[in-house]
This record gives C-alpha cells, sequence and structure tokens, in this order.
C-alpha cells in the first residue's frame, strides 16, 4: 500500500493521505497545547469565621467574669484607730503608676518600703489609703491587705504579707493597685494608715 507525503497545512496537523482507499489520517502534532488550569477550589471561610467567634465569645466572658468577680473595695472609717502595732511598722520609698487592664480601664499602683521595727514577726497588714482632693477632703477611701513584691521580672509579681512574713528588723518592697481613682484626685501622694495587723 502506497501512501502519499503528508499534507502540513498552515496551522493544521499533519495529514496523511492513502492513495488506494483515499482515505486520510490525521497525525498527532507536535506543537504544545494550552490547557486551561484547574478553578481554584473555593475556600470555605465558615470554620474560621465561628473560630472567631468563639474567640470573641470567650474574651468577652472572662473579662465580664473578672470584672464581676471582683469586690467591692473594703472601706474603714476614717475616724478608725491605728493598729497598736502600726507605730513599729515604717513604710517610705513612696512611688506611683498607671497601666491599662483588660477591660480598658486604668490601674493605680502605689509602690514602697515598709520596714518591720519592732519585736514582733508580722503575717498580715491591712492598709487605708486615702486619696484627696484640691480642697484636702477625701475624694477615695480605701483598705486592702499589703501586698509585697515576690519578683520583678519579667513583671511584677506580688504575694500576700503570710507567705513571707515579716521578721523583726526585716524591710519588703509593696505594692497597692486601685482599679478606681476619682478624677477630683490632686494627684499627690495618698495618705496610708495601717488600721490592721497581725503577728504572732
Amino acid at each position: 500500500m502506497a501512501w502519499a507525503p503528508a499534507f502540513r497545512g498552515p496551522g493544521s496537523a499533519a495529514i496523511a493521505a492513502c492513495k488506494c482507499c483515499r482515505c486520510t489520517i490525521p497525525v498527532v502534532g507536535t506543537e504544545p497545547q494550552l490547557v486551561p488550569p484547574p478553578p481554584a477550589p473555593e475556600r470555605n471561610w465558615l470554620p474560621l469565621a465561628i473560630a472567631a467567634a468563639v474567640v470573641l465569645v470567650l474574651g468577652g466572658g472572662l473579662i465580664f467574669i473578672l470584672d464581676r468577680g471582683k469586690s467591692a473595695p473594703s472601706i474603714t472609717p476614717i475616724s478608725a484607730p491605728l493598729d497598736p502595732y502600726a507605730a513599729s511598722l515604717s513604710i517610705t520609698h513612696l512611688a506611683m503608676s498607671e497601666s491599662s487592664n483588660l477591660a480598658g480601664g486604668k490601674v493605680t499602683y502605689l509602690d514602697g518600703q515598709i520596714v518591720n521595727q519592732g519585736s514582733r514577726t508580722v503575717t498580715a497588714v491591712s492598709a487605708q489609703v486615702l486619696f484627696r482632693n484640691f480642697a484636702h477632703e477625701v475624694a477615695w477611701n480605701e483598705t486592702q491587705p499589703l501586698q509585697i513584691i515576690r519578683a520583678r521580672d519579667p513583671y511584677i509579681d506580688t504575694e500576700p504579707v503570710s507567705a513571707a512574713p515579716l521578721l523583726p528588723g526585716d524591710q519588703r518592697d509593696f505594692r497597692l493597685a486601685f482599679d478606681t481613682v476619682p478624677d477630683s484626685w490632686d494627684g499627690a501622694y495618698p495618705e496610708i494608715r495601717v488600721v490592721r495587723v497581725t503577728t504572732k
């Protein structure tokens, strides 16, 4: 069987023609074929949206619980007498600072040093702190237990005095934190009164 030479037209595949049966047989072309890429799979955003909603709900719930869990500030009458052992506790080197909390509010810190100059071991100290306004009236009155600074790096960590009692002659740094300080506060250092001391 004789074959005629392949005929290649412009832009077409080569075709070999058979003389005896007058049929044509297509020959596979060698030109590169342009194949469109498969469509990108559609991204499912639903799991990501659910995860973001869960994080927001948990974060809001945590802030709510922490805020509700705080007890109301303890108030001691201004006329309350000092603890008898207060004269043996020296409080000096006061310093103040501020920072923001998780709820977007402001926390005011009062740092200082306390020295046990008496003969007993101190296991707890309650301090009344009086913030005054420009008229020298009490703008905020709060009593809270003194917290001893346990560590300063990587952040300031505190513990109650009972965790590290003050022996006679001991000196420790302390910190008091206030979530509420009125705008009428004159900005001066508050007055600290030791109203309760536990010793052994």
